[in-house]
């Protein structure tokens, strides 16, 4: 997690993780059940350009989804800032140390070792000595593709190493899928944008120095209700 990020083509995967483990792969099609989507937990995204929203696929990824409404309502992402964008791929967020958008450890950060926190199984889990908890692939019901549109766990490449930075993507990268057995990637997809879209993609065009928004994007707050 301490490592500092080493900068990398713009289409390497590896601008997905917070250490420098590549990571590919391409995709099958999953889309949840309507029937599975009526009680769906949905967050809201307040950023000082405006505001969106995202379904979260509580019902097949129950640790994931737990973990990110524990960090989102309990004010984790508040202040933090897109720390990487690049158009027609993906923003990434969730770093601590991007509270300062200039900060190098940006990309590096995660949250506390061996905090505790309830899935939306309602079984509890702790995190591990990195901040990281447990992956959830594997299972057919988590085949769900980055598509775009879709909120993506980041990682270092090593098993368990998620824990607060996620991805939006902004183009079908399927690619990045988990199941791909061309490659080892493994991120999993954990809800998808609902409204608002359309301000995630603006926000992937600004113009970046070495991917990092030049005029800050901040994250004013993240609730999920």
């Amino acid at each position: 997690w301490n490592r500092k990020k080493e900068k990398d083509s713009k289409n390497s995967p590896k601008s997905l993780c917070h250490t420098t483990h590549e990571r590919f792969c391409t995709y099958f099609l999953f889309s949840p059940r309507s029937e599975d989507t009526i009680n769906m937990p949905v967050a809201t995204f307040t950023t000082n350009v405006g505001t969106f929203r995202a379904e979260l696929y509580s019902d097949q990824m129950p640790i994931t989804v737990g973990n990110f409404i524990d960090l989102a309502n309990s004010g984790f992402y508040d202040g933090v800032h897109f720390h990487r964008v690049i158009p027609d791929f993906m923003c990434q967020f969730g770093c601590p140390y991007a509270k300062d958008p200039n900060s190098r450890q940006s990309g590096t950060g995660g949250p506390n070792p061996f905090t505790n926190f309830t899935g939306t199984n309602g079984h509890p889990y702790t995190r591990n000595k990195e901040g990281g908890i447990p992956d959830e692939v594997g299972q057919p019901y988590q085949r769900i593709t980055n598509d775009a549109g879709t909120l993506s766990m980041a990682n270092t490449g090593q098993p368990e190493s998620g824990g607060s930075q996620f991805f939006i993507n902004v183009a079908h990268n399927d690619f990045l899928d988990w199941f791909d057995r061309r490659s080892p990637s493994a991120h999993p997809v954990f809800g998808k944008i609902t409204e608002n879209y359309d301000l995630v993609v603006q926000i992937s065009r600004v113009q970046t120095r070495d991917d990092n928004p030049i005029q800050p994007i901040q994250m004013i707050s993240v609730r999920v209700a």
